[in-house]
């Protein structure tokens, strides 16, 4: 059975001062259909360039990209960019400013040329968390999580088999992102959506997630259970390092007199 993301040896380079830099340097990966998998690391390591190359959004090389058992390249069929869908970190930078929710909804319909545009925009609205209420409201007007949360209906709005979800909490309150992520939750599995979730926090990634790539210079250095995030149990020291940096620093107790 073919995997619904397959990632052989990718490889993704830009220029540096006029030299190039390697940012993703072979990095292989599968995902089955219905499962969440991250990619955690520190900031730099490779996490958001590998999901712009999945999503077609940069230039790549590898020896095979597979969505869904289709090879794609950069350049992609309509029905192939219909499959992947994508919500971005900033919710705020990823709505355009003079669009209402309703013509940013709106939009990915009539490009794809499907009917129905007006139940499509309340369900997908009703879907996470919104109302008419906020159908005409500009980006401004709205609070961030629901921004977010719109953004999300942009994404949810052409029915995709595939989730990429860059960092969609880490702009957003603390209250907020338990929201957002239980909003998530609750979507993927009523879609059985196939997720891959980038972010620098192991917590989130260990709550959301079967399974995580733990990136470091453009390489996986291994890819653990959520058990084994959460147990700290990874085979690698950097690994353990920084599952133990993310647990954050306790102040020694002083001894007693």
């Amino acid at each position: 059975m073919a995997h619904m993301i397959a990632v052989e040896n990718l490889k993704v380079t830009f220029k540096s001062a006029g030299r190039p830099f390697r940012a993703v340097d072979g990095v292989s990966f599968a995902i089955e259909k219905g499962e969440t998998f991250g990619i955690v690391g520190e900031s730099g390591s490779g996490k958001s360039t590998i999901l712009k190359a999945v999503a077609g959004l940069i230039p790549f090389e590898a020896e095979k990209l597979e969505l869904s058992g289709q090879v794609v390249s950069q350049h992609r069929s309509r029905e192939q960019r219909r499959l992947l869908q994508y919500v971005f970190q900033d919710p705020y930078g990823s709505l355009h400013p003079r669009q209402t929710v309703d013509r940013a909804l709106r939009e990915p319909i009539a490009i794809h040329g499907l009917g129905g545009e007006d139940e499509r925009i309340v369900a997908a609205l009703a879907d996470v968390g919104l109302d008419a209420r906020h159908r005409y409201r500009f980006p401004h007007q709205l609070s961030g999580g629901q921004r977010q949360r719109v953004a999300i209906a942009r994404a949810l709005i052409l029915s995709p088999g595939i989730l990429l979800l860059d960092e969609p909490t880490s702009a957003l309150d603390v209250s907020v992102q338990a929201e957002i992520l239980n909003l998530l939750s609750k979507l993927r599995q009523a879609r059985s959506l196939t997720t891959i979730f980038v972010s620098h926090d192991l917590a989130v990634i260990a709550h959301f997630c079967e399974r995580a790539a733990i990136m470091r210079e453009g390489r996986i250095v291994e890819t653990v259970s959520a058990q084994k995030l959460r147990d700290g149990d990874a085979a690698q020291p950097y690994s353990r390092s920084l599952i133990a940096a993310s647990r954050g620093y306790e102040r020694p107790r002083a001894a007693a007199p």
